[in-house]
């Protein structure tokens, strides 16, 4: 028997309308209709307005006069800066960690990477999911570089908005394994206490993302 979920109904109705949000369910700039998403997912008008609250708290929906709620949408040029901004900062995370993570820590890092890669197979390589906080790979980076102000700079409005964009670049053809790949060779110079290699190998990395969001947006695949 499975057991009792013990969230709140307004939790269950935050973490269904983030995920779809995320996934691309609920489209950037779409405006938000409370009694449609209640219909549609099943939850009270108390429930999702605390949802709704929250999510707006995390930046990912937006309030303007005389226009309601919307999902947060960017334009390409604000895109493209904050990736300019994780690329430095996600680079400081890494060579702080190599020095700070433990190697149980490490460990439990490369634990996660097995899941991940069932996932990629579920997925049939076509998307690489990663829920968030410490089911995400790059926020365990951030958690063990062990350094507050950074892990708030980069755990903040800043990664919430990155997760809208991250799921729908991992969807791209060979996107996943790529950055898979990356990641595990990511974790090797973590673990060998490399802080040069990693941080260069998190900078490819977070580059070869922009880069692709880049070239999909130019040629007309990636809509924003």
């Amino acid at each position: 028997m499975a057991a009792p979920d013990s969230r709140t109904l307004a939790d269950q109705a935050f973490e269904r309308l983030q995920t779809a949000i995320v996934k691309g369910d609920i489209r950037a700039g779409e405006k938000i209709s409370e009694a449609e998403l209640s219909s549609k997912f099943g939850f009270g008008r108390g429930p999702l307005r605390e949802a709704l609250h929250r999510l707006e708290g995390r930046g990912l929906i937006v309030r303007k006069a005389h226009s309601g709620a919307r999902v947060v949408a960017l334009t390409f040029e604000e895109l493209i800066e904050l990736y300019e901004v994780r690329e430095s900062l996600e680079g400081m995370a890494i060579r702080l960690a190599s020095e700070r993570m433990s190697q149980e820590e490490i460990d439990d890092l490369k634990r996660l990477m097995d899941i991940h890669a069932e996932q990629i197979k579920e997925e049939k390589g076509l998307a690489y999911y990663q829920k968030e906080g410490d089911f995400d790979f790059h926020f365990r980076i951030i958690s063990g570089s062990k350094n507050r102000k950074l892990s708030n700079m980069l755990t903040g409005e800043l990664y919430h908005l990155l997760r809208l964009y991250r799921y729908r670049l991992s969807t791209f053809s060979g996107r996943p394994e790529k950055a898979f790949h990356e990641h595990w060779r990511i974790i090797e110079a973590l673990e060998e206490r490399d802080g040069d290699l990693a941080e260069l190998l998190m900078r490819r990395h977070i580059s070869a993302a922009r880069n692709n969001l880049i070239k999909k947006y130019r040629d007309g695949e990636l809509q924003l």
